[in-house]
């Protein structure tokens, strides 16, 4: 291996040298530690350490990293102290996740360190999000994230690699290639000759490197992040290593030829560091010996504290309160008196977003075609003339890139509403909602500050991927909120209220009431507490529960059959969490109940509510409580069809039904 030290001094290539032995040594004892059943799994990134070395020590401190597994260099050289980092390892108290999560599934902004999840690839999106939000405060600040060859597979790679691409974002992209993704070589996972061709297609400027060599990834990530700083573009690397241990150690190593072993041996990023600063007369054995007794005594007294920590008990109470953000909510209501005008629902989303935007100089719109065309339904028109494209974004048609863009902005203080063009496109974004925004703030404390505006519902022809009532998809997922307004009034209010939570909040808007229904709103900026439901007219002999259109199908057939006044309607608003008070004080008054959405009947929100009124309200139940959804299938196209699949026009039969019982 040959080394060029460039311009650096002896003090310089003994901190690299340094900063690389230390992560060794903690491997090695953590691998003692496996085999004495004192830990309980161990992803081993030996003869991969100057990678994360090189490259975080190339970067300046304030800069944002993303690691992975193999990366325990990044947490070591950001000086991350090590009782905290073997407690996470642990899974105790005293660990970065309060024992939630494992090894380096955590986050930790003191050090500037977003850690990954099981997912990989959707870590690469949240580092263009930073990077966006570097872009924005003009810092001169870039973001780097890891990637391992299997994961320049999935989706996300290449969404976050043509976002970055787009929009000159200052990241950089590290692919460590060890040759395996678990058992699978990369024959089997790629066939162009060298994955930084990868960068090609996307105009992205890219790099090889020995991956085992200290002294080139640092220089050239050093290199690379001050011509970023200057110039902001993404520019990937691909630093060639190996892995000399399992993916994980009970994985062993049976599927990899001894050849490649003993080939990458010689390669031992260590060791041939170590003879080349012996032979420059820079290292002696002496400091060799010191140093590592040095770490020795460091690794030993951090474990001694780690070990001494009891096992953590469950406080349920503490629990359930980490699943969000704290969020104290503040009601702002126009003075008395203040004008109102006539507006539709799509008016009343549209004026929500344009006060936010004045309200909030840190926020942002992501969204496809939101910008000079104004949206598919034209919601944002206008907005880009006066907050300008940087603040109003047109974005590529990578929905999973833009949610992890939002996570990314809100890493570092920033807020965003993201546009579906279409509720049912979210399925796209899927595992950047569930399993990122939703579980970020419980795993380690990172608010996700996201909007995701969801037109939604069918009645309008529009067939079954355009129609769709997807709202029970997260309703099940803890951490996120799902905002479901019915009228113009609460569109803007609960929006604005959404857009002031630091949770990621699920936004519902019927396409059908866009241009179909107009309400008195408030011209001033105003907030409805989400979570609180809203009674929309009184009855005495049976309650409908629903949300959306259903509740204006509801108040449509109470009218129709002439039961004002006997029939109460209560408006959900919010689907999670949703106001289990207001429902439980209807069903005291009225003893019959039916639940009522537009989504399918099975496994639907309504089976959830009918089920906890059936547990908590059936000593007031004078009949049972009944459902009414769409049928259980796809929406169709053909408006016959459509309105056969809706339940509007079986709500009359059953809501007599459930009178007459």
């Amino acid at each position: 291996m040959s080394f060029d030290r460039h311009h650096y001094t002896d003090a310089q290539l003994l901190a690299l040298y340094q900063a690389l032995v230390r992560p060794r040594m903690i491997e090695e004892k953590m691998l003692v530690l496996l085999r004495q059943g004192r830990a309980s799994k161990w992803f081993a990134g030996i003869g991969q350490e100057a990678i994360a070395v090189g490259a975080t020590l190339a970067l300046r401190p304030t800069d944002y990293i993303l690691p992975l597994h193999r990366n325990l260099g990044v947490f070591t050289s950001r000086n991350v102290p090590l009782d905290a980092l073997f407690k996470q390892f642990q899974g105790k108290k005293g660990g970065f996740t309060k024992g939630r999560d494992r090894s380096f599934h955590f986050g930790t902004h003191e050090h500037h360190i977003v850690g990954m999840i099981s997912h990989l690839g959707p870590q690469l999106s949240v580092a263009n999000g930073i990077a966006l939000a570097e872009t924005l405060e003009q810092s001169q600040g870039i973001s780097l994230a890891f990637s391992g060859e299997g994961a320049t597979s999935q989706g996300e790679f290449h969404e976050a690699l043509n976002v970055a691409a787009v929009w000159d974002l200052p990241v950089i992209f590290v692919i460590e290639n060890n040759g395996y993704g678990l058992s699978t070589p990369i024959s089997e996972q790629f066939r162009c000759e060298r994955l930084a061709d990868k960068g090609i297609g996307y105009g992205i400027e890219s790099h090889r490197i020995d991956g085992n060599n200290i002294l080139e990834v640092y220089h050239t990530i050093a290199q690379v992040a001050d011509s970023i700083r200057q110039s902001p573009r993404p520019i990937l690397i691909e630093a060639m290593t190996f892995r000399m241990r399992g993916h994980e150690e009970a994985s062993g190593t049976k599927y990899v030829p001894q050849a490649l072993f003993d080939e990458w041996a010689l390669k031992d990023p260590i060791s041939n560091y170590e003879k080349y600063l012996l032979d420059q007369k820079i290292l002696d054995q002496d400091f060799i010996q010191a140093y590592r007794q040095e770490v020795k005594q460091e690794i030993e007294a951090a474990l001694e504290q780690s070990f001494a920590e009891p096992i953590p008990t469950a406080d349920i109470v503490e629990e359930l309160a980490d699943v969000y953000a704290p969020h104290h909510f503040v009601a702002q209501t126009p003075a008395p008196n203040s004008p109102q005008a006539e507006i539709r629902f799509i008016d009343a989303i549209s004026q929500g977003l344009r006060q936010a935007l004045e309200q909030h100089p840190k926020l942002l719109l992501m969204g496809q075609d939101i910008a000079e065309y104004g949206g598919a339904f034209k919601v944002t028109e206008g907005f880009v003339q006066q907050f300008g494209k940087g603040r109003v974004r047109n974005t590529p048609l990578c929905e999973s890139a833009i949610v992890g863009a939002g996570l990314g902005l809100a890493v570092k203080g920033h807020k965003s509403v993201i546009e579906m063009q279409f509720a049912d496109f979210v399925s796209c974004g899927f595992n950047q909602i569930v399993n990122n925004l939703a579980k970020i703030h419980y795993r380690w404390g990172q608010a996700a500050d996201v909007v995701i505006r969801m037109p939604t519902g069918a009645g309008v022809g529009a067939g079954p991927f355009h129609s769709q009532s997807n709202e029970s998809w997260f309703f099940h997922t803890p951490g996120l909120k799902v905002v479901y307004p019915a009228t113009p009034y609460d569109a803007k209010g609960l929006l604005l209220s959404s857009i002031e939570d630091p949770n990621p909040v699920m936004f519902f808007e019927h396409k059908a009431l866009y241009r179909a229904i107009t309400a008195a709103v408030p011209e001033a900026y105003y907030t409805l507490p989400i979570g609180q439901a809203q009674t929309i007219c009184e009855g005495e002999e049976a309650t409908i529960i629903t949300y959306g259109m259903g509740v204006h199908w509801a108040t449509k057939a109470i009218e129709a059959m002439g039961l004002s006044g006997k029939v109460a309607v209560i408006d959900l608003r919010t689907l999670l969490p949703w106001d289990q008070e207001a429902v439980a004080a209807s069903v005291r008054q009225t003893g019959k109940v039916l639940v009522l959405h537009e989504d399918s009947l099975t496994g639907g929100i309504a089976a959830e509510i009918a089920s906890w009124i059936g547990e908590y309200c059936f000593q007031w139940l004078d009949a049972p409580v009944m459902r009414l959804g769409s049928l259980d299938t796809p929406v169709p196209f053909a408006i016959p069809l459509e309105q056969a699949y809706l339940p509007v026009g079986r709500l009359e039969a059953r809501l007599q039904t459930l009178l007459d019982f």
